[in-house]
């Protein structure tokens, strides 16, 4: 069941993260779903901002069963009136055109700045920033070349599930090797991005470590992951609302 935030205020904007939908979590994605038919519907504006997706293989599984179900909710909220965005994570960075159109939303590039509600805020999915690990920063900028992509994206579709289903392994051997710290943003680099950004507040994911962070006038908030198939249903989103106050809501399962 989702919990309601209690907010008075109007909602101007909603930012998620991190949802990993594929068809092993029903839970999760049935939350996923209670979100868009619900609270987003009373959202000006409405961010994914990376990993809503456990993996995307390209725009042409779109019409898959559990997909174009995904897809079809997305385009629901859009076509309420719903501004619609998305953001790319290091697992959903194949999204392409086709499939934002057929969500009627809009992608964006990482990093982003928007304006809301009085407030400059910079939006990220947070892979970037992660610089300690700089196996992953070489594999990063690897799958985001755009000739890498061109060449993955021209083999057959179960072809390249198969490799991600591989590159998904590796990856998870891998972090077993790797301490929370190294696979955490870099202090270093979330302060490039607030200097280059000219932002007070950053929205980000990734890292799996929802918080808030203040200091030196600007703030950074952290996205939770979900998951409302494990024993503790985890996950939701954070609302902006026109007053400027942000509030954490949570899901559970």
């Amino acid at each position: 069941m989702i919990q309601a935030s209690g907010e008075a205020q109007p909602v101007v904007a909603l930012f998620v993260s991190d949802v990993h939908l594929h068809e092993g979590i029903p839970r999760t994605t049935d939350a996923f779903l209670r979100f868009l038919d619900g609270p987003a519907l009373h959202a000006s504006h409405v961010y994914l901002l990376g990993d809503i997706f456990e993996y995307w293989a390209g725009d042409d599984d779109i019409d898959g069963g559990y997909n174009a179900g995904i897809v079809a909710a997305l385009r629901r909220l859009s076509d309420s009136g719903v501004k619609l965005y998305w953001m790319a994570g290091n697992r959903d960075f194949l999204v392409g055109e086709e499939f934002a159109y057929r969500a009627g939303m809009t992608l964006l590039g990482d990093p982003t700045v928007v304006e809301h509600a009085g407030l400059r805020i910079v939006l990220a999915h947070g892979d970037a920033a992660c610089t300690d690990d700089t196996d992953y920063m070489r594999f990063r900028a690897q799958v985001r070349d755009p000739s890498w992509q061109q060449r993955f994206l021209a083999m057959p579709l179960a072809e390249r599930k198969a490799i991600i289903d591989g590159m998904r392994d590796g990856s998870r051997q891998a972090q077993r090797q790797k301490t929370m710290d190294i696979m955490d943003v870099n202090a270093g680099a979330i302060d490039a991005l607030f200097a280059s950004s000219g932002a007070t507040v950053l929205v980000h994911g990734h890292t799996h470590r929802p918080a808030v962070h203040e200091g030196r006038g600007v703030v950074r908030h952290v996205l939770p992951d979900w998951d409302c198939d494990g024993a503790i249903p985890r996950g939701g989103w954070l609302a902006l609302r026109e007053d400027g106050v942000f509030v954490r809501v949570g899901v559970e399962g």
